[in-house]
């Protein structure tokens, strides 16, 4: 099972990738937005802001979210390091239930790009 410090790794590296992105990626993921992340098997969430290309995490909390983000992601943290390392593909993941993906319908077409 991954570490709390693995899954906050793998969102950075996540955020790395988005930054160095071109083209319709690039466009996509330099939408403005509150972002959470639930890591289901932990019971925890980061939350933070996707701005500027790259995802910002401002804080780690207990159980989940405070407040509902605009675009809200809810897995294991096994699944979020395998997405990120290339290892699990989104739309088999988000198809079979294992990755839940939730934003407003306009947000969902530009995340496509991304994913």
């Amino acid at each position: 099972m991954a570490t709390i410090e693995e899954c906050r790794a793998a969102l950075e590296k996540l955020s790395d990738s988005m930054g160095s992105a071109e083209g319709d990626v690039r466009a996509a993921a330099s939408l403005d937005r509150s972002v959470s992340c639930r890591i289901t098997d932990l019971d925890v969430t980061f939350v933070g802001r996707m701005t500027g290309g790259r995802i910002v995490v401002h804080d780690t909390v207990q159980g989940p979210p405070p407040e509902k983000a605009q675009i809200r992601l809810a897995m294991t943290g096994d699944d979020l390091v395998a997405l990120v390392d290339g290892e699990l593909h989104f739309a088999k993941a988000w198809g079979s239930g294992r990755v839940r993906l939730e934003a407003g319908l306009r947000d969902l077409f530009q995340l496509r790009k991304l994913l």
